[in-house]
């Protein structure tokens, strides 16, 4: 995510994997009693989420069917979860907020069902034993409203004056599909989704197909490789759609709202190239598609970093196409296992920001830092330590990103230009498609660099204040 000035001063989701997450599986462990019970815990244990994220179960795969009205701001779902269970359940949850749920069963037999907050808790006619394969389906309608998040911003499905813009970090999935809402529980999709003819559907991955009839379209898209359910989106909208495949067989997919696609144009013109100079850097491109939705909706204040296709709330700057961009690596592709370290998605697109700015004609990224450094200790960017942000309030806060980046540049003057940049492809390559945490990326940089690194990262991600210069 990239929050614009109006949000705060930074710099600026075909075979079904059911296979359980080594990070998941581990956390659930460690979860306590409801975990290791025959109920599933309501939450995997996020400190700053406690109620994110389901225990019990892992889920492979979501196939989404949506019919969406803008006028009415009226959804209707149906949603297929094929997951396995990682203990015994004789009841699990659903994280699900707000939409009538208007029928519910496991492998195909009604199953009881109650509301309890966000948490929709379900239970099967007959229990699920370790191990088993099973498939909820469920369907509901209703008008979607987004969440507001601690910091006071809104997250999920936000209606737009011609659709939706819909983004999902960290809690708004649950506002348009019942999931496993966790960055631990990650998953392929297929969506389904049928607008009005003359708006557009855009998802995740690559698009199948699209139909009309009788006065509505329908989009057909999948995304194969493993998403968190906060980087699914669904936007609608009236939009200029354009589709091309780079010369590395990237299918790229391009929806601007009108009235933006002046400004966008010669932005996105720039994204084969980004995309190139991040494959130089970080290693190959995780997934098969790529692109922008580029959205008018001024009450967001944001962009997102999608799956495969990042959301803006209006016309990105080259800085802005970079770090969502660069977040399919870190982020999207290497996922949090905790909201608490933030700073591994943002620092990271931070940083990458200033490499591009490095690389083309721009500021060097030590001139950016020591810009940020001249600022008084008084100053927002040392409010909070970036490896602790302390609460959901401040995971979209300027330590998490500028600090972030601080520190990984001075993890480069530490170790060296060559060393750094393997440290980064190692990164991408070794957890790619999976989680990672800061204590793994330490002991990589250390193995990679032969040095001891405790004392930098302590210092620049978990102390308080502006530290000493490096």
């Amino acid at each position: 995510m990239r929050p614009s000035v109006r949000r705060t001063t930074v710099l600026r989701r075909e075979a079904v994997s059911v296979t359980v997450p080594v990070a998941l599986a581990a956390l659930l462990a460690a979860a306590g009693p409801a975990a290791a019970g025959p109920l599933g815990a309501s939450g995997v244990g996020d400190p700053y989420f406690p109620l994110a994220g389901n225990g019990g179960y892992h889920v492979g795969h979501y196939d989404l069917t949506l019919r969406y009205d803008p006028g009415g701001r009226h959804l209707t779902g149906k949603a297929v979860l094929t997951a396995r269970a990682t203990q015994r359940l004789s009841r699990f949850d659903l994280d699900f907020e707000g939409l009538k749920v208007t029928g519910l069963t496991v492998d195909h037999v009604k199953a009881e069902y109650r509301r309890d907050g966000q948490e929709l808790v379900v239970t099967p006619r007959h229990a699920l034993r370790k191990g088993d394969r099973f498939q909820v389906t469920l369907t509901y309608a209703g008008k979607p409203a987004p969440v507001t998040d601690p910091d006071g911003s809104l997250d999920g499905w936000i209606p737009t004056d011609d659709g939706a813009f819909v983004a999902g970090e960290p809690q708004g999935a649950m506002t348009w599909f019942p999931a496993n809402n966790h960055p631990l529980d990650k998953s392929s999709y297929d969506f389904t989704i049928t607008v009005p003819k003359g708006r557009t559907a855009v998802a995740n991955g690559v698009l199948l197909g699209q139909s009309t009839r009788n006065g509505t379209t329908t989009f057909r898209w999948r995304q194969r490789e493993p998403m968190a359910a906060y980087l699914a989106t669904a936007t609608v909208g009236t939009f200029q759609v354009k589709q091309y495949t780079t010369r590395d067989g990237i299918k790229v997919y391009d929806a601007v709202d009108p009235r933006e696609a002046a400004a966008a144009k010669p932005v996105l013109k720039k994204l084969p190239s980004v995309l190139e100079w991040e494959s130089k850097l970080f290693g190959p491109y995780p997934y098969r598609a790529a692109g922008s939705i580029v959205d008018r909706a001024p009450n967001v204040g944001y962009a997102l970093e999608t799956q495969t296709r990042p959301v803006y709330d209006s016309a990105p700057d080259l800085s802005t196409l970079v770090h969502e961009n660069a977040h399919q690596w870190f982020g999207d592709s290497v996922s949090l296992t905790s909201w608490k370290e933030i700073w591994l998605n943002e620092g990271f697109a931070t940083y990458a920001e200033w490499l591009y700015s490095e690389q083309h004609g721009g500021p060097s990224a030590q001139k950016t830092f020591d810009g940020l450094y001249k600022r008084p200790a008084s100053d927002g960017l040392w409010a909070f330590p970036p490896g602790d942000p302390g609460s959901g309030a401040n995971i979209f806060g300027t330590p998490v990103y500028a600090r972030g980046a601080m520190t990984l540049h001075v993890l480069r003057k530490a170790v060296g230009d060559r060393t750094f940049y393997r440290i980064l492809r190692a990164w991408a390559a070794e957890h790619r498609y999976g989680h990672g945490t800061t204590t793994q990326f330490e002991r990589l940089a250390e193995r990679q660099s032969g040095k001891d690194l405790d004392a930098l990262f302590h210092t620049w991600l978990y102390t308080s204040g502006k530290p000493n210069r490096p």
